[in-house]
């Protein structure tokens, strides 16, 4: 009940200036924009580059997936290997096998550069990155601070979405619960969210922080499946389906796969009548065109947030779909 309660005020920052009745969101607010591993179709992956860039194109969160380094420090990665996205071939042999993150310590870590991946690379439009260390791998906390620094400086309400990228292992989640806690992410009023595609993992997460006295809404991740009145998610891990009612009970929302056949209007509009947030993920429009043709619809249907690696085509088009509907 305390979760529903929460909702009501969740998504009030990072908002475009449109009146709280003019989008179809839980809130009524405009959707929010994920900067999915920061503007990570631009510039490398998880770095702070990343998430500056991000930030400046008017994201509204950024988003750091978790791994635990050998030595138990939190570091911004998605992979568990280093190999696709640092030179860390280049400097260490393997370790059994393989260069896990796991079987590195935080030091060995700080000495990797990031590479870019995809169609990004290591410079955007003559953007000049503040940090010194931007495309090193950062730690949660120096995520965390970054994000709390730009706020203080601008006014700005940035948020964070960190996932536990492990699922279910309570070790890694406990601590990014806890770095959000000494970082001052705490509240609902945010715009800051925890995210496992482990629905289990997802309820520990809730139920931790809230012994903490902390209010942050937890996503529940995995695939949107079912039919109207009978609506669920898929855990991937488990390959079982929880039912918006269950999640309804210690989670603030949902996130799915755009691939997902049951990401309709009414899959929202259920989840929402059970006071979950829907956020859809990943779109990866490469041009204007295609982005209004990707992010407009689920617009109109009243999708709560987007995880995009090109954050500034949603926000243009999030303009546009306001504009529209004034």
């Amino acid at each position: 009940m305390l979760r529903h309660i929460l909702l009501a005020t969740a998504l009030v920052f990072g908002a475009v200036p449109v009146s709280a009745q003019s989008f179809s969101t839980l809130s009524g607010h405009a959707p929010l924009v994920i900067a999915h591993r920061g503007a990570s179709a631009y510039l490398p992956e998880h770095t702070l580059g990343a998430y500056e860039l991000a930030i400046r194109m008017g994201a509204d969160i950024v988003e750091p997936d978790v791994q635990l380094t050998a030595d138990g420090a939190l570091v911004a990665m998605h992979d568990t290997d280093l190999t696709r996205t640092t030179d860390v071939a280049s400097i260490f042999a393997p370790r059994n096998d393989a260069y896990n993150v796991s079987d590195f310590t935080l030091a060995e870590i700080k000495t990797l550069t990031v590479t870019p991946t995809g169609p990004a690379s290591t410079d955007h439009l003559g953007f000049t990155p503040g940090s010194r260390d931007a495309f090193k791998v950062p730690t949660l906390r120096e995520v965390l601070d970054f994000v709390t620094a730009h706020n203080a400086a601008s006014g700005d309400a940035i948020g964070v979405y960190p996932e536990s990228k492990t699922p279910n292992r309570s070790e890694l989640s406990r601590k990014i619960v806890d770095a959000l806690n000494a970082a001052g992410f705490t509240t609902a009023d945010q715009s800051t969210y925890l995210q496992s595609f482990s629905h289990a993992g997802a309820e520990e997460m809730a139920r931790y922080q809230n012994t903490l006295g902390m209010d942050l809404p937890v996503a529940a991740l995995g695939a949107a499946v079912g039919d109207k009145g009978a609506f669920g998610v898929r855990d991937y891990t488990t390959d079982r389906t929880s039912s918006l009612e269950a999640l309804a009970q210690f989670a603030g929302g949902v996130g799915v796969s755009l691939d997902s056949p049951s990401l309709t209007e009414d899959f929202i509009e259920s989840a929402h009548a059970h006071g979950l947030e829907v956020h859809g993920w990943t779109f990866r429009p490469k041009s204007i065109a295609e982005a209004r043709a990707r992010f407009a619809p689920y617009f109109a249907m009243g999708m709560d947030a987007v995880f995009t690696d090109y954050p500034d085509l949603a926000v243009q088009v999030r303009t546009e779909f306001a504009e529209s509907i004034r």
